[in-house]
């Protein structure tokens, strides 16, 4: 429980920063571009998104030797993706009808960003903590063995059957040859 808390607060300090480069930008090009706020959404999510693939990988996430680093990147830019989705909808809710430049059209376009950035980053969490995140081998580590609900053999076949860890198997199969 210690190392997901650990986890969740370096998430929330990688995704805090992200947030700010994200918001930021956002802001540059609504006020100062007079933008409209999904155009400016999708650049500032595509800036921001850079940054916290970076970090995430390097500090959040560890790599996992069962899955080829070609299938990391491409879950972490196909959840992107859906984020982004996501945010779009969320901000294109939030700004529907309002009139461009003004005043409550900015408001509205930030109390969506917040909004998005919430539902976005739990399930960037969930997601990647499903498929990126390493948890087998901290997981098979941490386990007492007064542990009484899964022994290191009922953790090694419950992990052996996950979904993430053939995914990883399978992503190493179909890896070309000379890449890592």
């Amino acid at each position: 429980m210690r190392k997901l808390i650990e986890q969740l607060v370096k998430f929330g300090v990688v995704g805090l920063i992200a947030f700010l480069i994200d918001w930021g930008v956002l802001n540059l090009l609504v006020i100062f571009a007079h933008m409209n706020s999904v155009a400016a959404g999708i650049i500032s999510f595509l800036v921001s998104l850079a940054f916290n693939y970076l970090a995430s990988m390097k500090y959040v996430f560890k790599h996992r030797e069962d899955m080829a680093q070609w299938m990391e990147v491409l879950i972490f830019f196909i959840s992107a993706a859906i984020g982004l989705l996501i945010n779009v909808i969320i901000l294109a809710g939030f700004t529907f009808g309002l009139i461009l430049g003004t005043g409550r059209y900015v408001l509205f376009t930030n109390i969506g960003k917040l909004v998005s950035a919430l539902v976005v980053a739990i399930w960037n969490f969930v997601i990647r903590k499903w498929l990126l995140d390493d948890t087998h081998t901290h997981a098979s580590n941490r386990l007492k063995p007064a542990d009484k609900r899964l022994s290191r053999d009922e953790l090694d076949t419950k992990w052996e059957h996950s979904f993430s860890h053939r995914l990883g198997l399978w992503s190493l199969a179909h890896t070309p040859k000379g890449w890592r």
